[in-house]
């Protein structure tokens, strides 16, 4: 009976024709072309004499076959995944330490200090995964992550760092040469940068935000640059081309070392439920690679100015 089963490759063909119930679609995503995806599904149902699809000019559709076949192959899939995530963190031994995180912590904080865990800890050889998309321990090959959020991920052991004071920040060039910031309404003159980020209810602090706090109500935040991320949005003002609103705990380096300046001293927390946090899944908090990361960055976020 196995030998009538597809193979994996089929199976994830298959399963990504049926979510998409495109067959052009599924063939972007797995690097396919269209006439290889429609030439996989039909030796899948030759081999397991079923009809998965249903066929028009212009659409498909899954039969009550296919259905039955896309849920079994999704836990499938699932379990294989999973199993081969634990097989490769037995099999690459207990000196690494994989994290995962997003750009802006790794340039802007971490990076300015992991050689002081390096030298503490040099049996513990520490890889990094940058990214924005948030990885599942039981799927991707990372040992513990650093997020932004609210701390309640359930089967997660979560460490709050510090919190985030947003304030505007420019380069000492602009300060010097462009039009002067004596008060709040001088920015009116200048290129605003900011990041859109809202989830649950709370929204990062913008530019209209903070002229609110400032005691300036007719800000017309419409000249506004607003950037995905908080790099751009520091890299803007880092060339001189933008007053931006920062982290401050991202940015105090660029700021002691005058890369950047803080033309006022108003800050804005982000919300208290909101913060970057230390996590990984209850069942390695007694790593002793775990203990050592998580000991050294809580300690190194308590120095952290805020």
């Amino acid at each position: 009976m196995a030998k009538l089963l597809p193979g994996t490759r089929a199976l994830r063909t298959f399963e990504a024709a049926a979510r998409h119930l495109n067959f052009t679609r599924a063939a972007d995503e797995l690097g396919l072309t269209p006439a290889a995806v429609s030439h996989q599904i039909k030796e899948i149902e030759d081999q397991l004499d079923l009809v998965l699809f249903t066929r028009t000019s212009r659409t498909i559709r899954l039969t009550e076959a296919g259905n039955v076949l896309l849920e079994a192959s999704v836990d499938a899939l699932d379990l294989l995944n999973r199993a081969v995530s634990r097989a490769r963190k037995m099999t690459r031994g207990t000196a690494l330490l994989k994290v995962t995180l997003d750009a802006q912590f790794a340039t802007k904080w971490l990076m300015r200090r992991v050689d002081d865990f390096r030298q503490q800890k040099p049996g513990i050889e520490l890889r990094f995964d940058i990214t924005y998309d948030v990885r599942d321990f039981d799927l991707d090959d990372v040992d513990v992550g650093i997020r932004f959020g609210t701390g309640r991920y359930p089967g997660l052991a979560a460490h709050r760092l510090f919190e985030n004071i947003i304030i505007p920040v420019c380069s000492p060039a602009l300060l010097a040469s462009g039009p002067p910031l004596k008060e709040p309404r001088d920015l009116f003159n200048h290129t605003l940068a900011h990041i859109e980020w809202s989830r649950q209810g709370v929204t990062w602090p913008n530019w209209r935000m903070w002229m609110q706090a400032a005691g300036v109500d007719d800000f017309d935040d419409s000249r506004t640059l607003v950037f995905r991320s908080s790099t751009d949005a520091t890299q803007a003002a880092l060339d001189g081309n933008a007053v931006a609103l920062a982290d401050f705990a991202m940015v105090a380096s660029d700021l002691s070392q005058g890369r950047l300046v803080q033309p006022f001293e108003l800050g804005i927390k982000v919300a208290p439920d909101f913060a970057y946090f230390l996590v990984y899944p209850e069942a390695v908090k007694d790593d002793a690679r775990v203990v050592a990361f998580r000991e050294w960055l809580t300690e190194e976020a308590a120095r952290t100015p805020t």
